[in-house]
């Protein structure tokens, strides 16, 4: 293959260069004192043929492309225009030499015959002293042609300035330091085809490339990573690609958009395949290189194929083109009685500037020719004239022409150039790349003759703009987008799971309670909830959970704390009636003062239930436990050895004398309550350093709710301290059981039971709701048994015994309490 091409290549150059063969040049050729080179595809080589010897590509064997000689024609009436214009280049005429460029391989002695220097080519010699046929060339058509020959032109940095290869591989400058192109790179368009496939919401797709050029296929690929995309079925279409094969594959998989990233003749060679064998209801995505095919929109049964959207750049007219055209046709008119010379120069086939059946296109043809590239090619021809423009420092009258214009000094004016060209902004990047500027348009095959509907657009200067009025699309399915997803969407709450190896491929499963979905960041995973978050079954998004404790400013609340500045008040007062009235019986026969004791630990414990309000911390947790505990449990100790000392005295002293004189002696009531509450204090310390109370943040319970509660610290010192409490309580109940029978002034039993049941059955119903409702108003309860409790001691053996006092002073007599005394002994004598 290399062998051949060498031999090509040589065969070409000896045939131009060695020969002079003299070729037809009407068209091809313009003298001027600046020449440009063009290459266009004249031909189209449209089918395979087999060969036996090694033979080079001939154009004229192949069919004529009215599409390409269009753009010769536009590259001509640019020159022209540039030449008759008097602010442009004023005094200096722009020459030309086109070629035929059909393949790769009839490029070659195109390009040699630009860059060669009074017929040859000298590859060592210096930039300074370099000075080839021509200043720049524009063309040829396709990227893998362009890719050929670059090489050859960039090395001595000619401008090229394309207008019809947009693979992103000739964006660097590295290896094309003096490529140009007036078209946006594949990059720009494959980004925009994947804009227009999200816009729709589509996922399931097929790309059909080609096989001489994968570089839109690799970019596709690539830039479909994390966009959700997923690529169904990918093919490089060739002359030899089986089209309806390929169709079956892509019906098969479902796939209902199809983007057709490829040149003119295989896209046309897929319609008509489409078309014959009966697919239906797709959505066809043109690239650039065809989306204004004008002979496609017309083939007979077109519209059943389904919906059919182009990209292509925002179309601008070239002012007084169909008027060259029809002028250069009627030349060519003219000298139709020369048409046997031209074929016999068309026959040595020596210089590929022939083109026999182009005299035959009449104007209407070349003018309905798609306009795809048109702009692009008037655009390359004014970015050299512009470049030439500064070189030779031109003003609005005259051109410096002494100036010596080399190849380098005009790519070096070109990067600099910004220009409006019909409206349009002509400015390059640091890659050589213009400004982006594409139009998306309908096929309207509906109407006749079809038309191209321009219905939306997209942009990038800073950012991109991509803009498309839905209601202009006239979709097959009745107007509806059409689908064109390997599963439906997820319900919203529900997470994908993955099925098979595309990643649009997936099943549906609801999220769990307390967890979410987040289908902009990852659709495929249920994410927990934040520990102050909260969500039902099925969400796409946490709630913020309440943070709950009874507040200060609640009802319940204020009631509670009212409720205990109350009883402080009526215990401070019942301490100063009894501190008052300390010598009298009543007091006496109460304890004295043990009974200023036991009030003093009921205030103290009844300033702990302040602390159950507000959000708790670990002082407010300590204190409303802690505090309660101990002074109570100081209370009933008083409680207990009272009504011991009080059994004691009446029933015990006579049979136990020796015992009760050394409880007497040594103050056995004070040590009782000292070490028990000792113990008492001791087991407190335990409980609250072994494994203190601390604030939990209760988010167990309810969903939308996190309660702040104290949690009671290690269970075992917690019971400790509790049995000690309850068991001094059974004591004191014994005691006072025992002495039920004492002088009515001495006899506690009834409110000392009272009291103690009732402190019983109040914790008991506080650790019953605990253990089987979980709630704030739980924390209020536990406030409230602290009042009960100190309530029932308070009302039943305080109160009782301030009434006498108060309204009752007869009864508070020493007199009284004897004569009390003596009916109790001569009622046991009788016994």
């Amino acid at each position: 293959m290399l062998l051949s091409c060498i031999y090509t290549f040589l065969l070409c150059f000896t045939n131009c260069f060695f020969f002079k063969v003299s070729c037809s040049t009407s068209e091809f050729r313009l003298e001027g004192d600046y020449l440009l080179g063009g290459l266009f595809a004249l031909h189209e080589i449209d089918r395979v043929t087999p060969v036996f010897t090694p033979e080079t590509t001939e154009c004229v064997w192949h069919s004529t492309s009215k599409s390409g000689y269009q753009m010769m024609q536009v590259m001509r009436f640019a020159v022209e225009e540039i030449n008759n214009s008097t602010t442009l280049l004023p005094n200096v005429s722009l020459g030309y030499e086109i070629f035929d460029q059909c393949s790769n391989t009839r490029n070659f002695h195109s390009v040699l015959s630009f860059i060669s220097k009074n017929g040859s080519i000298k590859p060592k010699e210096k930039l300074n002293n370099y000075q080839p046929k021509v200043i720049a060339l524009t063309g040829p058509y396709g990227s893998s042609r362009a890719i050929t020959v670059a090489p050859l032109i960039t090395m001595d940095l000619i401008p090229m300035v394309n207008y019809g290869a947009s693979s992103y591989v000739l964006s660097d400058k590295l290896w094309y330091p003096s490529y140009v192109r007036t078209i946006p790179s594949n990059k720009n368009l494959i980004k925009m085809i994947i804009h227009i496939i999200q816009w729709f919401g589509w996922n399931w797709v097929a790309f059909l490339g080609n096989q001489q050029d994968l570089d839109g296929l690799n970019l596709f690929n690539k830039y479909i990573r994390n966009t959700g995309i997923c690529l169904a079925y990918q093919e490089g279409l060739s002359l030899n690609t089986n089209y309806s094969q390929t169709l079956k594959k892509i019906d098969e998989l479902n796939i209902n958009v199809i983007v057709m990233f490829t040149w003119p003749q295989y896209a046309t060679k897929m319609i008509k395949a489409a078309i014959a064998n009966n697919i239906q209801d797709k959505v066809w995505i043109a690239s650039q290189h065809w989306a204004m095919n004008k002979q496609l929109p017309t083939e007979p049964g077109i519209g059943k194929i389904g919906t059919i959207i182009g990209i292509t750049e925002k179309l601008l007219s070239l002012p007084g083109f169909n008027e060259f055209v029809y002028k250069a046709r009627g030349t060519t008119d003219d000298g139709h009685n020369d048409r046997a010379e031209s074929e016999v120069q068309g026959r040595n086939k020596t210089c590929n500037q022939v083109c026999d059946h182009c005299s035959l296109l009449t104007a209407e043809e070349i003018i309905n020719e798609n306009p795809t590239h048109s702009f692009a090619i008037y655009a390359a021809i004014y970015t050299i004239a512009h470049g030439l423009h500064k070189v030779l420092q031109c003003d609005m009258t005259e051109c410096h022409k002494n100036t010596l214009v080399k190849p380098y000094m005009l790519l070096g004016e070109i990067k600099k150039l910004d220009f409006l060209l019909n409206g349009r902004q002509i400015k390059y990047d640091d890659h050589f790349d213009p400004t982006i500027s594409f139009a998306v348009v309908l096929w309207r095959t509906d109407v006749n003759p079809p038309q191209f509907e321009m219905v939306g657009s997209y942009e990038k200067h800073q950012e991109i703009k991509l803009t498309i009025n839905n209601s202009l699309l006239l979709w097959h399915n009745n107007g509806s987008v059409p689908f064109s997803n390997c599963s439906a969407e997820c319900k919203a709450g529900y997470s994908r799971k993955p099925e098979g190896f595309h990643s649009c491929c997936f099943s549906c499963e609801k999220c769990p309670p307390n967890t979410y979905v987040n289908f902009s960041g990852d659709p495929y995973t249920c994410f927990p909830c934040e520990e102050n978050e909260w969500s039902d079954e099925g969400s796409t998004t946490c709630k913020t959970r309440s943070v709950v404790y009874p507040e200060f400013t609640e009802i319940p609340s204020i009631i509670v704390m009212f409720s205990a500045a109350c009883l402080i008040i009526l215990l401070i007062a019942v301490f100063w009636l009894f501190a008052y009235n300390y010598n009298t019986p009543v007091v006496k026969s109460a304890g004295g003062s043990m009974c200023l004791l036991m009030l003093t630990s009921l205030i103290l414990s009844i300033i702990s239930v302040f602390f159950f309000f507000g959000k708790p911390t670990f002082v407010f947790c300590l204190l409303r436990n802690a505090i309660f505990d101990f002074f109570f449990t100081v209370c009933i100790s008083c409680l207990t050895v009272r009504s011991f000392q009080i059994v004691c005295v009446f029933k015990m002293a006579a049979q136990f004398p020796k015992v009760y004189s050394l409880w007497v002696k040594h103050n056995g009531q004070w040590l009782f309550i000292a070490f028990s509450s000792f113990i008492h204090l001791i087991s407190c310390v335990i409980w609250m350093t072994v494994d203190p109370v601390k604030v939990i943040a209760d988010s167990w319970t309810f969903k939308d709710q996190i309660m702040l509660i104290c949690e009671m610290g290690n269970t075992i010192t917690f019971t400790i301290v509790l049995f000690i409490s309850w068991f001094l309580g059974f004591l004191c109940l014994l005691f006072s059981y025992m002495g039920r029978d004492l002088p009515k002034n001495y006899n506690e039993a009834k409110s000392i039971t009272f009291s103690l049941i009732l402190y019983y059955l109040t914790w008991i119903a506080y650790f019953t709701a605990s253990l089987t409702t979980k709630s704030k108003y739980i924390i209020i309860f536990n406030a409230v048994a602290h009042i009960t409790s100190i309530n029932g001691i308070l009302f039943s053996y305080f109160i009782p015994k301030s009434y006498v006092i108060i309204f009752q002073p007869q009864k508070n007599t020493p007199a009284y309490f004897q004569t009390s005394i003596q009916n109790y002994t001569q009622t046991i004598s009788r016994s």
